[in-house]
């Protein structure tokens, strides 16, 4: 069972799965939303309501009895604590990681917190709330001599993420740019938040650079497969051209990562330039191989069908320079 089936990454993993040159697999879809790709994509699907709902991990297992699954892939950052709260209620394997891990991931503070203490590269930041704080922590960030950033404490992806330049041009922006622009002045974000209370947001240096990941498989101590690739081409949030890369030292902050803490089964780890500034304990986009299929190996791992020592063996199979490009589809039905 693939959560979230209506994923941008969707087409590509059930293709992989279903593609996995052992045995053909039954692929039940889940997702909030009716108007899902894995609909048309999985052999059957199901409507349940969103990760953070409460109803959500009853309607999970209840889909997962009635369809008889013997594991279920998460996609979704919005599901994982509610499965992983829940996991010894199923009684297949479900994988996440433990609710502390996913906890910690997805708090970018206690993230940015750990990692410098484990001597981890990432971004300096303050933890602060409303306007007046969020204009402060620009200010000693840097503002307006150099730009700076914020988003939630609390998200996914790309959610809520706006750079702060004060050289933004907003007539440039209106005629030029799609709508979403993730670049803006200080003085609109004050105006538009209150100026005190609020969500939690995270303000932050800018880091620059090249974007990286590390994709792999961890076991709570180490990483047992995985490799790093580039992350380019961005089209509304999302990355589009992917080429992996052998770099022993990004799989070294990788591995301090995964020990600190604890993942189990996929991760994805983000770097801008030489700073961590996400850490994801669930499947992201994946470069495929026709020898290397790893959401598959993540399964089997996860049903007993093979050792992390076999599937360390796999590591000699990884081609550097492969190369990934998402593109747009299209399917058509009739209601």
């Amino acid at each position: 069972m693939v959560t979230a089936s209506g994923a941008p990454g969707t087409a590509a993993l059930l293709r992989a799965l279903r593609q996995n040159g052992e045995r053909e697999l039954r692929l039940v879809g889940t997702d909030m939303c009716e108007r899902s790709v894995g609909r048309h994509l999985c052999d059957t699907f199901h409507v349940v309501p969103g990760g953070a709902d409460p109803a959500f991990p009853d309607a999970m297992l209840a889909v997962a009895k009635h369809e008889g699954v013997d594991a279920i892939l998460p996609q979704s950052s919005f599901d994982l604590e509610g499965l992983a709260a829940h996991v010894e209620r199923f009684p297949m394997p479900v994988l996440v990681s433990s609710p502390d891990a996913i906890h910690r991931s997805n708090d970018k503070a206690e993230t940015y917190e750990f990692l410098h203490r484990i001597g981890v590269h990432a971004p300096e930041f303050r933890r602060v709330n409303g306007a007046r704080e969020v204009e402060a922590a620009a200010r000693e960030l840097g503002y307006p001599d150099r730009p700076v950033c914020f988003k939630p404490v609390f998200s996914s992806g790309s959610r809520g993420f706006r750079i702060l330049d004060p050289t933004v041009d907003r007539a440039h922006q209106l005629l030029n740019e799609r709508p979403g622009s993730v670049a803006m002045r200080l003085e609109e974000v004050v105006e538009l938040l209150p100026d005190e209370g609020g969500p939690d947001l995270l303000v932050m240096e800018l880091a620059t650079g090249g974007e990286r990941t590390i994709d792999g498989i961890g076991n709570g101590r180490e990483i047992v497969l995985g490799h790093p690739k580039t992350r380019e081409a961005m089209r509304a949030g999302l990355a589009m051209y992917f080429v992996t890369l052998a770099d022993e030292e990004l799989m070294r902050t990788a591995n301090l990562i995964v020990a600190e803490l604890g993942i189990e089964h996929f991760f994805n780890i983000q770097l801008v330039g030489e700073h961590v500034i996400e850490i994801n304990p669930r499947i992201s986009t994946i470069v495929y191989q026709e020898d290397l299929n790893l959401p598959y190996l993540g399964v089997k791992r996860a049903l007993g069908e093979i050792t992390d020592d076999e599937l360390r063996t796999y590591a000699a199979r990884i081609r550097p320079g492969r190369t990934a490009l998402r593109y747009f589809d299209q399917l058509e039905f009739d209601q």
